[in-house]
């Protein structure tokens, strides 16, 4: 009986990657138009179990998709906080003048108005303490077995004095029938 010499190195498990070296340039394309992984996955046709392991086996690939992933973020920080600031912008338009039927250019100076959707986004992200919509009240209260039987005993307490504050008041107003009944 011959007996299996293969080694380890000359076995592989698995099937073969899917991977390419272009993919690189190709991931960081998606991340700037704002994919996230499972659309990264979709597009390659892979899933994003794939794609976590392609970015532990491909250095490259990682960096790309962060570098692709900041550039778009940044862009899009950007276009958001210049949208809740307003903006100055001029603009040429071009007049036919009524004299010699000439072109007179005209600057006009517009202003786009600064837009509180994005103020309010800006604000609920970045200062969530002072800003968010949602506000977390702790409602919880530990009752423990011990703080039942204090409050038991004290109201018991409190109401003995209360019955005896009563009974003083009316032997002082003269009530004194009242006060024998319930004492009889």
């Amino acid at each position: 009986m011959k007996k299996n010499t293969r080694t380890d190195a000359d076995v592989k498990m698995g099937r073969p990657t899917l991977y390419k070296d272009e993919f690189v340039e190709q991931v960081k394309g998606l991340c700037w138009l704002g994919a996230i992984d499972k659309e990264i996955a979709d597009f390659f046709g892979v899933t994003e179990t794939t794609i976590n392991n392609w970015k532990i086996k491909h250095p490259d690939f990682f960096e790309s998709i962060k570098e692709g992933k900041l550039w778009a973020d940044a862009n899009m920080a950007g276009a958001l906080y210049k949208s809740g600031m307003g903006e100055h912008y001029t603009e040429e338009d071009r007049v036919i003048s009524d004299g010699d039927g000439g072109q007179e250019v005209v600057t006009l100076k517009k202003q786009i108005p600064p837009d509180y959707r994005a103020q309010s986004l800006w604000l609920r992200n970045r200062r969530p303490e002072n800003w968010r919509d949602k506000v977390e009240v702790d409602t919880a209260i530990e009752i423990k077995e011990t703080s039942v039987e204090f409050l038991e005993e004290n109201f018991i307490k409190v109401m003995e004095r209360s019955r005896e504050r009563q009974r003083k008041l009316r032997e002082d107003r003269g009530l004194d029938e009242y006060a024998q009944d319930q004492t009889d």
